[in-house]
């Protein structure tokens, strides 16, 4: 397929972070985009904005009569549609081509030098920090988040060179073309697709299979590749790490020289991994040190990854989308290491039943590290109920008194209610849009108190 060729681009779900990025990037390619969505959104405004026609009603007569012609127009859909969604059907029974997010990625990283990081924790933080990083050298980036430096999940460069999230769900990576890749983590996640952990360890080995030069693999995994770490031994390895008003400092071995003094701003050790991941990237592709360590410096982060809502010096509410174990175990170890003598109150939003049924336990022995726990109810996303599973369920494993399961309408109240210094609101649902009406709440009220 010859993307350049196609006029028209319609997407089926174009509010999705993935899907959204590719949007940006085919508009600011000069083709003609539409699409449908759900409900309204901060991106689906923005899209809006750029002169992208998107509609909210799943209706065949909703698609504009210029996407009608099979010969001109390309669908894009993601797996997170369901498979009645009337208009997706009647692509398909059409005999229109029809493609998934991934498989568009995929097309559009055979014809480009493509770097992918892929991991089932800090896939998106490492490709924000290297895209960040290969701006310089003029990549476009295609990322799963909102880059804070850019207000945006797509970075717009040339088209010799991309950087993209390599995302396991679904097998999506699979599509790819990497050049140089990396692989961060590989706990067991996506159950519901795969089935047992050891499918989803095939899924990487099959990854890091189609990488054509260079594979950087967090030291530990069952991978043959470049290694990083910290203060063990490495091919990129970080020591000498001490924190300075916020921000870490610290130097990188390289397996050619050493950067000293690097400055990074995002709090926690796993978030320095994720710097010497996107280090090595660079540092193999061909980027220059000091371009390197200079980008590190100015990264802002990413959205909803840690994302402070409101610091004051006797309040701080942070907004995270950590929704597996691993990633509120760092979380937590991260509000420790930044507000080691504070009382700290996470309110949980389980995302998808399966996930919460298969990792039930974990999820309790993390959340039990906080000092207060406040659940919400799951959000289900693509998922049925499940028999049993629900957050009272996981409540009972919680292995502490100052525990419950509250309401949305209720989480402000909660929020009063506590003595704790500092709250953290954590969840890949609707929680990121609860903490927004949260925050005007709060300040209100502490508004009036003044």
């Amino acid at each position: 397929m010859n993307l350049k060729t196609l006029h028209n681009i319609y997407f089926v779900g174009i509010g999705g972070i993935g899907m959204s990025a590719i949007a940006r990037y085919f508009t600011a390619n000069g083709k003609q985009v539409a699409g449908y969505d759900k409900t309204p959104s901060q991106i689906t405004n923005e899209l809006v904005n750029l002169g992208v026609e998107i509609h909210f009603e799943d209706a065949i007569k909703n698609i504009p009569i210029s996407f009608l012609d099979k010969e001109q127009t390309l669908v894009v859909y993601t797996p997170a549609v369901p498979k009645k969604h009337s208009e997706l059907n009647y692509f398909f029974d059409n005999d229109f081509t029809v493609l998934k997010r991934a498989e568009v990625l995929g097309e559009i990283t055979k014809t480009t030098f493509c770097l992918a990081v892929a991991g089932t924790h800090g896939k998106t933080t490492t490709s924000s920090i290297l895209g960040h990083i290969m701006a310089q050298e003029k990549a476009t980036s295609f990322l799963g988040g909102i880059a804070e430096n850019y207000n945006s999940n797509l970075i717009l460069g040339e088209d010799k060179i991309s950087v993209v999230e390599a995302d396991e769900f679904d097998r999506s990576f699979l599509k790819l073309s990497p050049n140089i890749a990396s692989v961060t983590s590989m706990d067991a996640d996506h159950l519901d697709i795969y089935g047992a952990p050891e499918a989803l360890k095939e899924s990487f080995l099959e990854f890091t299979n189609q990488v054509s030069d260079t594979l950087i693999v967090a030291k530990g995994l069952p991978l043959k590749g470049l290694t990083y770490a910290i203060n063990e031994t490495a091919d990129y390895k970080a020591v000498n790490l001490k924190i300075e008003n916020g921000k870490y400092i610290f130097d990188v071995k390289t397996p050619t020289s050493t950067i000293q003094n690097i400055e990074f701003h995002l709090p926690g050790k796993h978030n320095v991994m994720n710097a010497l991941a996107a280090l090595a990237m660079a540092d193999v592709y061909g980027a220059s040190l000091e371009n390197i360590k200079q980008s590190l410096s100015t990264f802002k982060g990413v959205k909803r990854r840690f994302s402070y809502k409101i610091k004051k010096d006797d309040f701080v509410l942070i907004d995270d989308y950590a929704h597996h174990p691993t990633e509120i175990n760092a979380v937590e170890n991260s509000v420790r290491e930044m507000y080691p003598d504070e009382k700290v109150l996470v309110i949980f939003q389980p995302h998808l039943f399966s996930r919460t049924k298969d990792f039930i336990d974990d999820f309790a022995f993390a959340l039990s590290k906080f000092d207060e726990v406040v659940l919400l109810d799951i959000y289900p996303a693509r998922e049925e109920p499940i028999a049993g599973v629900n957050s009272e369920l996981l409540l009972s494993k919680i292995n502490h008194q100052h525990k419950k399961v509250s309401q949305k309408k209720n989480i402000t109240k909660d929020i009063k209610n506590s003595s704790a210094k500092v709250v953290v609101m954590l969840g890949a649902g609707d929680i990121g849009l609860l903490i927004e009406e949260v925050v005007k709440e709060l300040l209100k009220t502490t508004a009036n108190e003044v």
